[in-house]
């Protein structure tokens, strides 16, 4: 994050110091995305059986297996987009590094023609791309952040995605199985204790919204209240259907 201090007259916006958010997200959009996954689903699986009027046996076992497969079906999937889009950009940056290396001045003059589209003098900008140019492994990196977008040294890893995920989510899947596994009969601790989990979840998304902490918090604790309640009406039809 960037600190301003300066005398000169600044915009309004500027004239104290300030710090500016991280608008990426950073980890926690995936943490929070994967436990709010594993709250949801876990939650509305549970309570779909449970509106079928089971055992508490049987809900239980069906809320470890759905925090089970949904942990290793989300590590799984993290793993191979993340390690899908890390091989694509090896690739480029192979690409990129040939180029410099057959084609040095081609992409020096590249390089310098872009500085002159964002209103550098022609003169200034074939100077500062000549220097730049000078190192091959600086030459890439910034070419590789001005046409692919991309930091070479700060490339996700496929490992930390999956491991991310499958803890965000087993632990997010956890809430609502912990009032059965503490030893509760009844569904309502279940619910109650994942939608609060959902509320906690939607308030530190706020974090990185321009959102209030409540606004986020209930509209999370309202789309997993639906789906739970969606699921147990399913469940008590399904569960005459198949009675009947």
């Amino acid at each position: 994050m960037s600190i301003i201090e300066t005398d000169a007259v600044l915009h309004e916006a500027h004239r104290d110091n300030h710090t500016h958010r991280d608008v990426n997200g950073g980890w926690l959009r995936p943490a929070v995305f994967g436990a709010m996954d594993g709250l949801v689903s876990n939650l509305a699986l549970m309570t779909g059986v449970a509106g079928g009027d089971v055992s508490h046996r049987t809900i239980v076992i069906t809320g470890l297996a759905g925090l089970a497969a949904g942990a290793f079906s989300m590590a799984a999937g993290e793993y191979t987009s993340v390690a899908s889009q890390r091989e694509l950009v090896e690739a480029e940056l192979d690409v990129e590094r040939r180029e410099l290396r057959k084609h040095p001045y081609d992409e020096m003059r590249e390089l310098a023609d872009l500085y002159v589209s964002r209103g550098v003098e022609p003169q200034l900008a074939a100077e500062v791309a000549r220097q730049l140019s000078a190192d091959p492994e600086q030459a890439l990196e910034i070419h590789a952040r001005e046409e692919l977008g991309i930091d070479p040294g700060d490339l996700p890893s496929p490992l930390l995605a999956a491991g991310s995920s499958f803890l965000a989510f087993a632990l997010g899947a956890l809430l609502p199985l912990l009032p059965f596994l503490l030893g509760a009969s009844a569904l309502w601790p279940a619910v109650l204790l994942a939608l609060l989990g959902l509320f906690g979840c939607g308030a530190v998304v706020a974090r990185v919204t321009a959102r209030s902490w409540w606004f986020s918090g209930l509209r999370q604790l309202a789309l997993g209240g639906a789906a739970a309640a969606l699921t147990y009406g399913l469940g008590g039809l399904f569960g005459v259907a198949v009675g009947g």
